[in-house]
């Protein structure tokens, strides 16, 4: 009884921070987003239309209230693992690396969020695309971390593209853009090939560079 009043008075708690839009903190850590996912955080805070949650490995992460559907506290919080376990994760090669330790994980993070995309989803195309190399450059001129064309990023109203965040805000409108109008699939290979490519093949394109970079981010990204 007494943990069901608990949890009552945290969810009304949480009710009124996001209908006063203060600056509120509140000790819940598991966030539950529209599009089905959820992450675990050590705190957060909401200020007007953002929150800002603070992560686990200590960063921090803000986005869009609106994104939100629940904030419930967490009945699986983190342990602290032996160093012979943290060790053994390390050098296993079936898991891959946690989203937070991978290069430019809280940018990609915050934006991914703030447009509504899934981070791991932007993790998979920047892995894909560049490898985490912010200074890439295509033979065709795409550039960047998101391997962005400058006709594309010109669209979002981005300029210099070998800036990190600068070319995650135009790649990941890009993104969004596409999963929009197609399934996940065609969607990457619409970031491959162009969405009139994928029009026309009502698909993915038979091309073999195609069908091999939906392949490389779909398993990335599926890791």
């Amino acid at each position: 009884m007494l943990q069901a009043r608990t949890k009552r008075l945290a969810l009304c708690l949480l009710m009124s921070a996001f209908a006063l839009g203060s600056i509120t903190r509140v000790n819940a850590e598991q966030i539950f987003f529209a599009n089905g996912r959820s992450m675990s955080v050590k705190d957060y805070r909401i200020d007007g239309d953002l929150i800002t949650v603070t992560l686990h490995n200590g960063g921090e992460a803000t986005f869009d209230k609106s994104l939100i559907t629940d904030i419930k506290a967490d009945e699986f919080p983190e342990v602290e693992e032996s160093a012979a376990v943290v060790a053994a994760i390390q050098s296993s090669h079936a898991a891959p690396p946690p989203l937070d330790s991978r290069p430019f994980a809280n940018l990609i993070e915050t934006v991914a969020l703030q447009h509504g995309v899934d981070p791991e989803l932007v993790h998979a195309v920047v892995q894909a695309e560049s490898n985490y190399d912010s200074h890439a450059k295509s033979p065709v001129g795409a550039r960047g971390l998101m391997q962005v064309m400058p006709k594309t990023a010109r669209d979002f109203g981005i300029k210099d593209l070998y800036d990190p965040q600068n070319n995650l805000e135009a790649g990941v409108q890009y993104l969004k853009f596409l999963l929009e109008r197609f399934e996940l699939p065609r969607a990457i290979a619409a970031y491959n090939a162009g969405p009139a490519t994928v029009r026309k093949y009502d698909g993915i394109p038979p091309f073999e560079e195609t069908q091999e970079y939906v392949r490389k981010v779909m398993r990335n990204f599926r890791y």
